[in-house]
């Protein structure tokens, strides 16, 4: 994989020779030209992006090939499933599944990844691009990145390392909540209901 430090810019990771020359065609060149030179995207786990992981109960990663055949394959646990380990990588255990081992056969011959997450109830959408491993043998690891009380079995762990990072605008991104967010909202109107109803019955004797 090329070193994130040999790029001049760490969105040089998206924005390939052949991008750029589609952005200068089409009139979006100079303003990311602007971006790079200026805040550009970021290459370690800030505090803001761990906070955005903490809350995470779903994320999809994404392997290829090595001729460059795309795979994406959706990851899931309790919030919080995605554990930073340092300022550069994510790590998360790898729970036993199907057995097609598609994304873990893919690693073996292209570590390149990419991690999507969404949070579709603030509208926001993260990306990350970097390099994955398949670690096998490390049970120390796999009970570090183990859910407590999750009920899961784990097979592995999959460390990330971060190559470079980007939110999008909230554009299209469709706004939904999960059953649980839902649940403990309705929960707290109908607990306020009762107790303005106990409040309104006092008042009336």
């Amino acid at each position: 994989m090329e070193d994130a430090m040999t790029r001049p810019y760490p969105s040089d990771v998206a924005f390939t020779p052949a991008v750029k020359e589609i952005q200068a065609r089409k009139g979006s060149r100079a303003a990311y030209a602007r971006m790079e030179e200026s805040t550009g995207w970021r290459t370690e786990i800030t505090a803001d992006l761990r906070a955005f992981l903490a809350e995470r109960n779903s994320a999809y990663l994404a392997t290829a090939t090595a001729d460059g055949q795309p795979y994406i394959q959706h990851r899931g646990g309790p919030k919080g499933f995605l554990v930073p380990l340092d300022a550069h990588r994510i790590g998360f255990a790898d729970y036993k599944g199907n057995k097609q081992f598609i994304s873990q056969g893919n690693l073996t011959e292209n570590p390149k990844a990419y991690l999507f997450l969404m949070d579709y109830m603030n509208q926001r959408r993260v990306k990350i691009w970097g390099t994955a491993e398949v670690i096998e043998d490390d049970p120390f690891l796999v009970e570090r990145l183990m859910p407590e009380n999750y009920r899961a079995r784990p097979e592995q762990a999959i460390v990330f390392t971060v190559a470079a990072w980007d939110t999008n605008c909230p554009q299209h991104i469709p706004q939904m909540f999960g059953a649980e967010d839902v649940s403990k909202a309705l929960a707290e109107r109908d607990e306020k209901i009762a107790r303005l109803e106990a409040e309104l019955a006092a008042l009336r004797g």
